[in-house]
């Protein structure tokens, strides 16, 4: 088996911590599970004389400490189509450096490519795909997060209302999307449009801990030629299932406005005719809305040829509330850490071991918070307007009558 998380960034993107470093990253997704890593920001040319230092090709695949890293870069295109602004992020996979570089010789015509790993190109988004088909066949693009409302493929805000709109007759050339955070795979089947692309989950991390918290799971070890060809492919046997963020916790799942505290669900968006009730203003349309005003399939249809997907939460997620402290706390991490040197990995402990040898080895209410985990029963609070939702295991404790008389 193999986990992949194939959207990360590195130190050079912006609000993203210095330890996103290759030994870092090896290191961490060792301790998660995680056998293939994206490599991100390659355009940037200080990442990118990094990766050259520390990746080792492979047969079609680069390597680092027993870790295999994919070629590949976010881009954030920035522009106007039929007198509309336009803000999509993608992700471009390339098979070698020879690619890469001739890569970011095109791309730097349209953007600063040493301001951030994620660059900003004033380019449209079809006229790239076109111009990297031709700089080579095995170059494959992504849209990511298709969803964000800001800056994505389906954005309320600054996106396009199908693929086709915005890639035209390169659509062919686009085999698989990426769901983001804010939504899941049964969230995307709403729309019969998508059925014919493999949707990819990743974590888009800015910092190793986070590295995980979507990836994606397949039955062996991949190169870069058979992943594309198993995306390309939706090769449902290859590829097992995702496993997912819950999307409420994401930062755009619900309708809002941050600045008056105002959380709406779709439904009572539309009430109020997407205006925040307090001030007025015009609401951040959330993932969920968009999803229904594109869809055509009710909540609940599966399509035949889905590939699954499971929901959980980060084990250090998992551990801090248990213990009642913060996430990045050190008996958090050191626990973290403790566990995952007796039972091999992350993910092993969050989807194989069992509760009783959890039970053994850990604090009663880990193990608790990670069978709770894996039944779905959480309480959930979703996330809106750049607000990250809350996904809690246990009820918050309320103080007792002796416990309040101290106040």
């Amino acid at each position: 088996m193999m986990i992949a998380d194939l959207h990360i960034h590195s130190r050079y993107s912006r609000a993203t911590s210095q330890e996103m470093i290759i030994p870092k990253i090896a290191e961490y997704a060792k301790l998660k599970g995680i056998g293939m890593v994206g490599t991100a920001d390659f355009t940037h040319p200080e990442w990118v004389k990094e990766l050259k230092k520390y990746l080792k090709p492979g047969d079609g695949v680069y390597e680092y400490d027993g870790v295999k890293f994919l070629l590949n870069v976010e881009v954030n295109n920035i522009y106007t189509r039929n007198g509309k602004v336009r803000r999509l992020h993608n992700i471009i996979f390339a098979p070698d450096f020879d690619t890469v570089d001739k890569i970011t010789a095109y791309v730097g015509r349209y953007g600063k490519l040493a301001s951030d790993g994620r660059p900003i190109l004033s380019l449209d988004t079809y006229d790239m795909l076109k111009a990297l088909c031709d700089i080579s066949p095995d170059i494959f693009l992504v849209p990511a997060h298709i969803w964000t409302p800001w800056f994505s493929l389906f954005g309320s805000n600054s996106g396009f209302d199908s693929i086709d709109e915005c890639f035209d007759d390169m659509q062919d050339r686009i085999f698989a999307v990426e769901t983001g955070l804010s939504s899941d795979p049964a969230m995307n089947w709403r729309l019969s449009v998508l059925d014919n692309y493999t949707l990819i989950s990743n974590s888009d991390a800015h910092s190793p801990t986070r590295l995980g918290r979507e990836v994606n799971v397949f039955n062996k070890e991949l190169n870069y030629f058979e992943l594309r060809d198993v995306l390309k492919n939706k090769d449902r046997e290859t590829f097992l299932y995702t496993i997912e963020f819950y999307p409420q916790e994401g930062k755009y799942h619900y309708d809002g406005h941050r600045k008056c505290d105002v959380r709406l669900s779709p439904r009572e968006s539309r009430f109020n005719n997407n205006l925040c009730p307090v001030c007025s203003r015009t609401l951040t349309i959330g993932v969920l809305h968009r999803v229904e005003s594109l869809g055509d399939r009710d909540e609940g249809f599966v399509p035949e040829n889905s590939i699954p997907y499971k929901n959980l939460i980060p084990l250090e997620e998992i551990i801090a509330e248990a213990m009642g402290v913060g996430r990045d706390t050190v008996g958090v991490k050191n626990e973290y850490r403790r566990l995952c040197g007796i039972f091999g990995n992350e993910f092993e402990i969050l989807l194989n071991v069992p509760i009783e040898e959890l039970q053994s080895n850990a604090q009663e209410r880990i193990a608790l918070g990670v069978d709770k985990t894996r039944r779905g029963d959480l309480i959930i609070k979703p996330g809106y307007d750049g607000e990250f939702g809350t996904v809690r295991i246990f009820e918050e404790e309320k103080p007792t009558e002796s416990q309040m008389s101290l106040f």
